[in-house]
């Protein structure tokens, strides 16, 4: 392999490693290879960073992250949560249970696991504790449910590695919901079980009559039907997965002037926020791009694919492989980084293994977003114990059956494909 990408390469993660703005970094890492490559042309370093950005379907981005930041100051948010409160609220654990199934619900309208952490640990962690649930149990399992939000459709992992690695979007929106309605009842289960020991009660005791219930669940209805209004959208063509954000955003607006609750200072956090991420992320997907082009020059994806198909001889120890190789990056790179450079590189390879193309995308989203729970660089841990002030190796310790479950999910994952690919052969 040549010397230079390999300095690269080093580079590039010892900048990662200092915490150095991720696009530093990636950009850092490329630059050496241009400087060092003195046939290349640098008019191509601009090239990719500028062209990357220009492909229509990553307008799906800031779409989706302005239909989030709306949901969350209009009041939307308030009233999935009081539904959630009627479906969960006589189960063991029943706040607990709340906060697992309002991320599962909001993750079809935020796309964002730090935003949905970051709202939770604000909403319903100071009501946790007042209810007598300890501060690093409410942080962990704020962090730890978080992680379904870029599983369920329309997260923008989801776009974004539908992008990279050329896969339908409306299939991996789909493919989404069941592996992120696995997680939710996982979680829900593990919550039932400690609450039990640990004598965390139920929100109500009584069974509550008919006028409560549609009381409670009329508010929800409509924000309930945005991603059956955009997954059906898609799946009858009436419109591709970059202009369901647009719909999606209109929605939002529609039903922030329904309720009445958005305000004009409301309204321009919310596109402050949309500013922010997007440019976040493109810029990442702007550096990648320039990355990967490094990569396919140097022909490292067909030297790994010819070096893991000679070395590793069936498809279940790749998968093995590829899980622990994830579980390890993630720990230290974040995920969106880590897609842009390896999704080429991997995707590849599993293909060569026979790996259906929507398994391996959901088995690559599960393993980022638990990257993004992990020590010492996760990113969900660090923001949900920012805002709740909880100690972070008192954080780690509570998560061990959380990392536990998590494991196990992804196992299923790997090695039951019907939970990623039967919902797409059902609908496609």
């Amino acid at each position: 392999m040549n010397q230079v990408i390999i300095i690269s390469a080093v580079v590039m993660l010892v900048l990662l490693f200092l915490k150095v703005p991720v696009f530093v970094s990636i950009l850092g890492g490329a630059a050496v290879y241009f400087i060092a490559n003195p046939n290349v042309n640098d008019i191509i370093f601009a090239q990719r960073m500028i062209s990357s950005g220009e492909s229509t379907t990553f307008l799906a981005v800031p779409f989706f992250a302005a239909a989030g930041a709306l949901m969350n100051c209009t009041g939307v948010t308030r009233r999935i949560m009081d539904f959630c409160e009627i479906v969960t609220g006589k189960m063991n654990g029943g706040l607990a249970q709340v906060n697992v199934l309002l991320s599962t619900l909001m993750g079809g309208l935020s796309g964002s696991n730090i935003a949905d952490a970051a709202m939770e640990a604000k909403l319903l962690v100071p009501e946790m504790e007042k209810k007598g649930y300890s501060k690093e149990f409410s942080s962990v399992l704020t962090a730890s449910s978080a992680i379904i939000t870029p599983l369920i459709p329309p997260g923008i992992a989801m776009i974004l590695y539908g992008c990279i690695a050329q896969v339908s979007i409306g299939k991996l929106f789909v493919a989404g919901i069941g592996v992120g309605v696995l997680l939710c009842v996982a979680l829900m289960v593990l919550v039932s079980v400690m609450s039990r020991k640990r004598g965390y009660k139920p929100i109500r005791n009584h069974r509550m009559n008919k006028k409560e219930i549609w009381a409670s669940t009329k508010p929800a209805i409509l924000p309930l039907m945005l991603p059956v209004v955009i997954i059906g959208g898609i799946r009858i063509g009436a419109f591709t997965a970059s202009e369901a954000g647009a719909v999606a955003l209109i929605y939002a607006l529609i039903l922030g002037l329904v309720y009445r609750e958005m305000s004009v200072n409301d309204f321009i956090g919310s596109i402050k926020e949309t500013c922010i991420t997007t440019c976040t992320i493109m810029l990442i997907v702007g550096a990648a791009s320039v990355y990967s082009w490094i990569l396919t020059k140097e022909k490292i994806p067909q030297a790994l694919t010819g070096w893991m198909v000679a070395t590793i001889n069936n498809k279940i120890l790749f998968l093995l492989f590829v899980n622990v190789f994830l579980l390890i990056i993630g720990m230290f790179i974040e995920g969106t980084a880590s897609m842009i450079v390896l999704v080429p590189l991997l995707a590849p390879v599993a293909a060569a293994y026979g790996v259906n193309e929507i398994q391996f995308a959901m088995i690559y989203i599960f393993n980022s977003a638990i990257g993004a729970l992990s020590p010492p660089m996760g990113t969900l841990m660090f923001v949900t114990c920012g805002i709740t002030k909880c100690k972070t190796k008192d954080f780690i310790k509570e998560a061990v059956p959380f990392y536990a479950l998590l494991v196990i999910c992804l196992l299923i994952i790997t090695f039951v494909p019907v939970v990623s690919t039967g919902l797409v052969g059902l609908l496609y």
